[in-house]
């Protein structure tokens, strides 16, 4: 069950915010010359978040199922989930204080897309620590109470389902806005 205590934008990115994208399509990024290592490897980072969370999901889902032993689900659960939260805030932090600032030099019109995704930034964080909150009261409660560590999982897996539609949503928005402008610019290189 999708937990409903924290919002997540449901509407696309507003059209004048996604100018470049007619004029390179995500299809064509690949190929473009402009195309380097950098972005490459920026794209690769939210990959790997996208896949991280769906793993914590799928892995609460396994242990509430009863198909993962408890024990083994907290230890990944610490690792994964520790992984993903550390990971996001760091790259967040980067693209605040350097990708953006860049972005933005080069192009003024990438700045309201950026208003868009700061905000969704500080959204991010907010759902990010009530998840490691309620993942450390899991982790905490299986030494302590299994059954009531198995009825907190379920929270976790509220959360995990968040953060999965979060990234879904903003992480798509960010690259349709950052990668025609790299492109168009020759940034990166």
């Amino acid at each position: 069950m999708l937990d409903t205590t924290y919002t997540i934008r449901d509407t696309d990115m507003p059209e004048e915010m996604r100018f470049l994208l007619d004029s390179y399509p995500r299809d064509a990024w690949e190929a473009h010359p402009g195309f380097k290592d950098k972005t490459r490897q920026w794209l690769s980072a939210h990959q790997s978040f996208r896949a991280l969370a769906e793993r914590v999901r799928l892995d609460t889902e396994r242990v509430l199922d009863k198909e993962m032993a408890l024990d083994d689900y907290t230890a990944r659960l610490s690792f994964l989930g520790g992984r993903l939260v550390g990971n996001l805030h760091g790259h967040h932090g980067w693209e605040d204080h350097s990708y953006f600032p860049e972005l933005s030099a080069a192009d003024a019109r990438f700045d309201a897309g950026l208003e868009v995704l700061e905000k969704d930034h500080a959204e991010l964080d907010v759902v990010l620590e009530g998840f490691t909150r309620q993942a450390n009261r899991v982790i905490k409660l299986a030494a302590l109470d299994e059954a009531q560590a198995y009825d907190e999982a379920g929270a976790v897996h509220g959360q995990a389902q968040v953060i999965e539609a979060f990234l879904k949503r903003h992480l798509t928005d960010e690259e349709d806005l950052a990668v025609p402008i790299i492109l168009h610019h020759r940034l990166r290189g």
